[in-house]
């Protein structure tokens, strides 16, 4: 298994970024508890669930930015326009 890429993530729709955010967040959630309880777990699997879980929350970020950025844009030409 190889680090995920972020390229690989791009292509996903908002809203299921958000699913996988939240889907991720409970798996990273799983292994930290197993690793507490000292539960047999793959420990290399929680660097990739923290790698992932930055990925999308970035990308998600990201998508956000630019949707606000043109909401102002937009509403900046209306006022110009007036």
């Amino acid at each position: 298994m190889t680090l995920p890429t972020f390229n690989d993530i791009k292509g996903i729709s908002n809203n299921e970024i958000s699913k996988k955010i939240i889907q991720t967040e409970k798996e990273l959630f799983n292994l930290r508890f197993k690793k507490a309880t000292r539960q047999v777990f793959k420990p290399h699997e929680i660097k990739y669930r923290k790698r992932e879980l930055a990925q999308l929350k970035t990308l998600l970020t990201i998508r956000l930015n630019q949707i606000e950025k043109n909401k102002s844009n937009f509403l900046l030409q209306v006022i110009k326009e007036k």
